[in-house]
């Protein structure tokens, strides 16, 4: 009865043994096959579409590669085109003063030759009572001239007869006259212009033909 149990437990033990190891061997393969990489699981099955597979796997590596160079070259782009932006609106910044320092300094000149003009009227004006001065208000108005030339200013006087210029002459009013009807009769203001540009019209009396 002994011998019977004992080959009993026996026959019962190994049966146990071999059902343990089959259930971990599957378990090691499944471990082995996620860790192998999809081009070789593939080529299991399919050597041409593994090999495939493989292709493109180093296609998406080079791909990733040249996405990471382009997203550093156009960091690099980026902060190129900001220092030009902040180096243009300090080019802006230095333009507008320079500007401003000549427009300053033309200021500081024309006022430099301008003065003497105004020393020459005081004088004038210093002269005793009942002495002529006029000689010396043409003299000044020489040099007054002098001035606005320097200046590119020239006068805008025309003549009698002239055709009237509304970009130039502003009409005070229309009088009997034997010049030509719509005509320069008389000017009662010059005008000033400064490189082609009017800084001031001449007042002028326009004939109404009659």
């Amino acid at each position: 009865m002994h011998e019977d149990a004992a080959d009993g437990t026996g026959a019962d033990a190994a049966p146990a043994g071999d059902e343990s190891e089959a259930d971990t061997a599957p378990a090691d393969e499944d471990a082995e096959s996620e860790a192998a990489d999809l081009s070789d699981r593939v080529a299991a099955y399919d050597d041409e579409l593994g090999a495939a597979v493989e292709n493109l796997e180093e296609r998406i590596e080079e791909l990733e590669s040249e996405l990471a160079e382009e997203r550093e070259r156009a960091d690099d782009l980026e902060s190129r085109l900001k220092r030009k932006q902040a180096d243009f609106q300090n080019y802006k910044k230095r333009a507008k003063k320079r500007q401003e320092e000549i427009k300053e300094r033309a200021t500081e000149d024309f006022l430099t030759r301008l003065v003497p003009v105004r020393d020459d009227l005081v004088r004038a004006l210093d002269q005793d009572e009942g002495v002529d001065i006029r000689d010396g208000v043409e003299s000044t108005l020489e040099s007054f001239d002098r001035v606005l030339e320097a200046e590119n200013v020239t006068p805008i006087d025309p003549s009698p007869g002239d055709e009237v210029d509304p970009t130039r002459h502003e009409v005070m009013m229309r009088v009997e006259s034997d010049q030509p009807e719509g005509t320069v009769v008389d000017v009662y203001r010059p005008g000033y212009e400064m490189a082609g540009t009017v800084i001031q019209e001449a007042q002028v009396t326009v004939s109404d033909g009659e």
